[in-house]
């Protein structure tokens, strides 16, 4: 790890301006999970750190309005889970928390920064001799003709089949959640959806935001489809690890009859994937398990799968079936 300067922002305001002021090698430090592991492989190589967890105006959690729930960007991921409005009204979001990491990790994490984290890409984390455009922009993608189990099936490129790691990103992008963000030319708003960037030529731009722009609140309207929904997760072991597929659905039915439908997926693309052509595949129907199962296979259509990761198309859509019929018993 290389040396660095440390400063304790007061406010947010301070705190955009310091890292603005010191330019590229500046950044934002909120529970510090992903940074200090990505410093100590000198993937991140920081000459300032501002500390931000300590802005008590940003870690509240308001899920008592009637248009919004919202959360302070520096909530911890722990509180939010629990929140027993989340808790009854909104499994998906709850769950996509809890099931996470560990508890000590969620003690710690921020829900804001847990947003931005960066790939578990082995190629990206080892470093030399292997290539990895991501972490050195034009040196090639190890992953493409090496050991691809855990890649990405959706959104990748030539350049990098990184996948996207996240599991609360993936719950907020089906409850069409939105971010403030606050940078030196002042506050935008933008949705989840839009904060991630496919990887194409460029894949060491993971996200829209500039270095200066900090996360304030994450706001996701209050929906109807939050209480019949779920977020269902598929790993290697039951404790926590990275999801090989993740689903988060939202249902709104008349009896057997599904009016209203979201699903997202997780574990197999390059950014928080929204199957918007498998929640049209339900509208209309009746949900059966052989229904669930056709939208499984519309939300993993135009998948591309190596001889590593074929298993995982066929194990996406079983994910986002059964995730369906999950939230079918909670109408």
């Amino acid at each position: 790890m290389r040396p660095f300067t440390y400063t304790r922002a007061r406010t947010a305001d301070e705190a955009v301006r310091a890292v603005s002021e010191s330019g590229p090698g500046a950044r934002f430090l909120a529970g510090g999970t992903t940074l200090f592991d990505l410093m100590k492989l000198h993937v991140e190589t920081p000459s300032r750190l501002v500390d931000v967890t300590g802005l008590d105006d940003l870690s509240t959690i308001d899920t008592a309005g009637e248009s919004e729930l919202v959360f302070g960007a520096m909530a911890r991921m722990s509180d939010v889970a629990a929140d027993p409005r989340l808790v009854r009204d909104y499994p998906a979001l709850s769950e996509s928390l809890w099931k996470a990491a560990s508890e000590q990790l969620r003690n710690v994490a921020r829900v804001g920064p847990n947003l931005v984290q960066r790939t578990r890409c082995e190629y990206f984390r080892g470093g030399e001799p292997f290539a990895c455009n991501k972490r050195n922009p034009g040196s090639g993608c190890a992953a493409q003709d090496g050991i691809h189990r855990g890649h990405a099936l959706l959104g990748g490129s030539e350049a990098c089949i990184a996948v996207y790691p996240g599991d609360w990103a993936i719950a907020l992008v089906a409850f069409d959640a939105l971010i403030d963000v606050l940078g030196p030319s002042g506050q935008r708003t933008l949705p989840v959806e839009r904060l991630h960037l496919e990887p194409g030529t460029t894949p060491h731009l993971e996200t829209v935001l500039a270095h200066d722009e900090l996360i304030l609140r994450i706001r996701v309207p209050v929906t109807p489809l939050g209480r019949a929904s779920t977020y269902h997760k598929i790993r290697d072991r039951e404790s926590y690890a990275f999801a090989l597929t993740s689903a988060a659905v939202g249902l709104q039915m008349d009896g057997d009859t599904v009016t209203d439908a979201r699903v997202a997926i997780g574990g197999v693309a390059t950014r928080p994937w929204r199957a918007r052509d498998a929640e049209r595949a339900l509208v209309g129907r009746a949900l059966t398990p052989e229904t669930a199962r056709e939208a499984g296979d519309v939300a993993l259509r135009g998948a591309v799968a190596r001889s590593g990761n074929r298993f995982r198309i066929e194990l996406g859509a079983r994910t986002v079936a059964d995730a369906l019929m999950i939230a079918k018993q909670r109408v």
